[in-house]
């Protein structure tokens, strides 16, 4: 489903990550430590829980859900999880009721996502973000700036075919130091 063939108000796709200032989402060897280097009295979720209330469902890749299932926690959402995968045969029998594999096109899961009453969704992982973004298959992005340099890692944008028009929003300071930027992918016709 490329952008042009979807109506905006039935159908959105959002991207909410945290990146450096270099641009990379995980560290050199995937590390996820610098997230928190920032200190966060008050335990602000920067938009986490607003961006809850507006999705159905999550689509995720293997590697963000075998990441998210190795950290010490209890499974940390509340909306149902879809996990792209060619490799996994089954999720954790206490996810069962919570999370569902699922694979083909990125137009054949979107449709049977969207089959079953899963309209907005929240879009995660490096690589899933990267292949959505290829297909013109992202509505918004918001964006967390975490003010350290990496200097390596896994990059949060890779090659496009074309280039991809979004228009700024707005953006949010937290904990006076990460800036959270918002982004609405501007139609074909105002690019």
């Amino acid at each position: 489903m490329k952008q042009a063939e979807r109506k905006s108000t039935d159908l959105k796709n959002i991207v909410f990550i945290a990146k450096s200032l270099d641009g990379f989402i995980a560290g050199k060897n995937g590390e996820l430590d610098w997230l928190h280097s920032i200190p966060n009295p008050d335990d602000d979720d920067m938009g986490y829980l607003q961006l809850m209330d507006e999705v159905d469902a999550i689509i995720m890749g293997r590697v963000t859900f075998e990441t998210v299932c190795g950290f010490d926690v209890d499974w940390p959402y509340q909306k149902h999880v879809f996990v792209l995968s060619n490799s996994l045969q089954s999720v954790p029998s206490e996810l069962k009721d919570d999370v569902t594999l699922i694979n083909g096109s990125l137009k054949q899961v979107l449709s049977q996502v969207h089959q079953q009453g899963y309209h907005n969704l929240y879009i995660d992982g490096g690589s899933t973000i990267q292949n959505f973004l290829r297909e013109d298959l992202i509505d918004e992005m918001r964006i967390t700036t975490i003010p350290i340099l990496l200097g390596g890692g896994f990059q949060l944008f890779g090659d496009l075919d074309h280039p991809i028009m979004f228009e700024h929003v707005e953006s949010k300071l937290f904990v006076n130091q990460i800036v959270q930027d918002h982004y609405k992918r501007k139609s074909k016709t105002q690019a």
